[in-house]
């Protein structure tokens, strides 16, 4: 019908992890319409199945059965065992769910956790989602600052990294008055397009202890953070000098902005996963598709006990659905 926004796409993500499982929970709580990519028999271990050959499908059937799109194992998963030659299949849907997206069939995708070494072993070269999938979409128009960059939410704070998975001997030398400059474009046009925020007020965090003291405790404030905040309220983006992030985080702090740039991995997963250890969602932005993803891993200790929580996916699913109706309705 006119008007109608496609179904979501879910990934199941590492076959031998708590993404079936999460996936299962996901469905019971019935957050939107989604058409799972993976292994159909495998979904059928947890929960009702149907198999879909169109994305199309996967709204009628979602009242009775999880619709999934089935694209087999070459051999059965065992719980807490990962194996190489599961690669293929794991990238397979991926790819599959990106390419969907792309073309309209589904309206984003959302990525169940994945097992990274096993990858790597099968020839993987790319550290995570986040990368694949803005390589999978390189070649795809996009009119806005491309990306990717990660961000993870939990309740009213949206921490986006400037640096991901560094090493913190070599983060001073990644964060250029260019990089944040790209970060804060990209987070910037974000909030506009993907969650309707008219005037969107970012605040970076310092490197330093006390965002550097004036120089007494570190130099990069002064000789890189502090020329480029001022460059970015030259283009109108809104945006703070460095702040010390020991004071970033508390409750009247966030009301302040509306994102925050954090410069390691650390300084903004600590405080999202101390704000809701349970609910937070990794997005990916800057992306011609949209893209959330559950903040936790595959869960191989808990894998196949039936205790896994799905509230980190059910929160992702809900937050992909909200992004891609504000991009159909201003399309």
């Amino acid at each position: 019908m006119a008007g109608r926004v496609p179904p979501l796409a879910l990934t199941m993500g590492e076959p031998a992890g708590v993404g079936p499982a999460i996936i299962a929970a996901c469905w019971r709580a019935a957050p939107t319409p989604f058409v799972v990519v993976g292994d159909a028999a495998l979904m059928a271990d947890h929960a009702p199945v149907k198999a879909v050959a169109t994305p199309d499908e996967a709204e009628a059937a979602f009242g009775e059965a999880v619709p999934v799109l089935d694209h087999p194992l070459p051999s059965p998963a065992t719980p807490g065992h990962a194996r190489p030659e599961h690669a293929t299949s794991v990238t397979g849907w991926i790819e599959t769910a990106v390419r969907m997206a792309v073309d309209g069939q589904v309206s984003g995708v959302v990525t169940a956790p994945i097992a990274k070494a096993p990858l790597y072993q099968a020839g993987f070269r790319f550290p995570g989602h986040t990368e694949f999938i803005a390589d999978l979409t390189a070649d795809v128009p996009w009119s806005g600052t491309r990306g990717p960059v990660m961000m993870l939410t939990a309740r009213d704070l949206r921490a986006c990294l400037v640096t991901i998975h560094t090493p913190l001997a070599h983060v001073p030398e990644l964060v250029t008055a260019e990089r944040v400059s790209r970060v804060a474009r990209v987070v910037h046009e974000a909030m506009i397009r993907d969650f309707g925020i008219a005037r969107p007020r970012l605040a970076l965090a310092g490197l330093n202890p006390h965002a550097g003291e004036g120089g007494s405790i570190g130099l990069e404030e002064q000789q890189v953070l502090i020329p480029a905040a001022n460059a970015l309220r030259g283009e109108g983006i809104d945006i703070s000098d460095p702040r010390s992030a020991d004071t970033l985080f508390h409750d009247e702090a966030r009301q302040t902005y509306d994102a925050v740039l954090c410069l390691y991995h650390d300084q903004a997963l600590i405080p999202v996963k101390t704000l809701d250890f349970w609910g937070g969602v990794n997005v990916s932005l800057g992306l011609p598709i949209v893209r959330t993803s559950p903040d936790h891993g595959t869960g191989f200790d808990i894998a196949g006990r039936g205790v896994a929580r799905p509230d980190s996916l059910i929160a992702a699913v809900k937050l992909a659905r909200a992004m891609a109706d504000r991009r159909a309705a201003a399309a």
